[in-house]
C-alpha cells in the first residue's frame, strides 16, 4: 500500500470515527463511501473493512460512556438479541443483492441520517409505562454535566425491537454501525434521553458488527492490509468522539454532520444509477 493512500485512509477514518462516535453512529456510514468513492474499493470489500472499523470504534469509545454512566446495559442486552438476529439475516443476503441496489439503499440511509440531524433530537416526556411491564425493569438514570440526576423510563419496547432487527440487517449489508436506526428507535420510539440513546447505541453497534464481520472473515472477504489504516484511524477518532459527546451539546457538530452526509449522498446516488462516480471523477 502506498504511503499516501495509508495516510489518506487513516485521516479519513479518524474524522469519520470521531463524528460518528460523537453521535453514537460509529464511522461506518462515512468509511464505506471513503473506500468506495475515494479509494475505488469494491463495495463488498468496503463493507467488510468497515465492519472491522465499527468494532474498533465501539470498543475504544464504550469505556468512556460506561464510566460516565450513560450506557443502559440491561436495555442493550435485550435489544441486541433482535439486532444480532437481523445481522444474521443480512449476512445471508450478501451476494444476493446487486451493488447498484446496495448503493441505492446506502443513499437512503445517508438521507435519513441527514433528515434526522436537521430535525434534531429534543427531550421528550416519557410515555406512561405500566408498573408490571417488562420495559419498566429497563428504566435507568445518569448524572449529567451539571450534576443533575436524569431518570428515564423505557417506553414502547416492541417498536424498539423491530427497529433493532432492521438495523442489524442494514449493518451486515452495508457495513455501517446502524446507529442511524438504533438512535431514533431509542430516542423517538422508546423515549430515552439523547446521551443515553447515543451511548447505548455505541455499545450495541460493536456487538452487531462483530457477528457480521466474523461471517465475512470466515468467507475470506476481509482485506487485512486495507483494514490496518482504517482501524488505527477509527481507534483514535472514537476516543475523540466519546469525549465530544460527554462534554458537548454538539449543535455545531450536527450541522457539519448533516453537510457531510448530504455531500456523500450525491455520488452514492450516482453509483446507484450506474454512473460510476468516484472522488476522482
Amino acid at each position: 500500500m502506498a504511503v499516501s493512500l495509508f495516510i489518506t485512509l487513516f485521516v479519513g477514518a479518524l474524522v469519520a470515527s470521531a463524528l460518528g462516535s460523537a453521535l453514537g453512529m460509529a464511522g461506518g456510514i462515512f468509511i464505506v463511501p471513503l473506500l468506495t468513492l475515494g479509494a475505488d474499493i469494491p463495495f463488498p470489500t468496503a463493507v467488510a473493512v468497515s465492519l472491522i472499523a465499527v468494532i474498533a470504534s465501539s470498543c475504544s469509545s464504550a469505556p468512556r460512556f460506561l464510566s460516565a454512566g450513560l450506557t443502559n446495559l440491561r436495555l442493550a442486552v435485550v435489544l441486541e438479541v433482535a439486532t444480532t438476529f437481523g445481522a444474521l439475516v443480512g449476512v445471508a443476503m450478501v451476494g444476493l443483492v446487486a451493488d447498484e441496489v446496495l448503493y441505492g439503499i446506502f443513499t437512503g440511509v445517508l438521507l435519513v441520517s441527514a433528515a434526522q440531524m436537521l430535525h434534531g433530537r429534543k427531550p421528550r416526556e416519557p410515555l406512561p409505562v405500566p408498573a408490571h411491564a417488562f420495559s419498566h425493569q429497563l428504566d435507568s438514570s445518569f448524572i449529567d454535566l451539571d450534576g443533575e440526576n436524569v431518570d428515564y423510563q423505557v417506553s414502547r419496547l416492541p417498536m424498539g425491537v423491530s427497529f433493532m432487527f432492521l438495523a442489524g440487517v442494514l449493518s451486515a449489508l452495508l457495513g455501517i454501525g446502524s446507529g442511524v436506526l438504533k438512535i431514533p428507535a431509542m430516542d423517538a420510539a422508546m423515549r430515552l434521553p439523547i446521551k443515553a440513546s447515543s451511548a447505548t447505541a455505541n455499545l450495541m453497534i460493536g456487538v452487531t458488527a462483530s457477528g457480521a464481520a466474523a461471517a465475512y472473515l470466515l468467507g475470506g472477504n476481509i482485506d487485512l492490509i486495507l483494514a490496518a489504516p482504517i482501524v488505527l484511524g477509527s481507534l483514535s477518532g472514537a476516543v475523540l468522539g466519546a469525549r465530544i459527546l460527554v462534554r458537548m451539546a454538539g449543535s455545531g457538530l450536527r450541522i457539519i454532520f448533516t453537510v457531510v452526509l448530504l455531500s456523500l449522498a450525491v455520488p452514492m446516488a450516482a453509483n446507484a444509477l450506474g454512473l460510476g462516480w468516484t472522488m476522482g471523477s
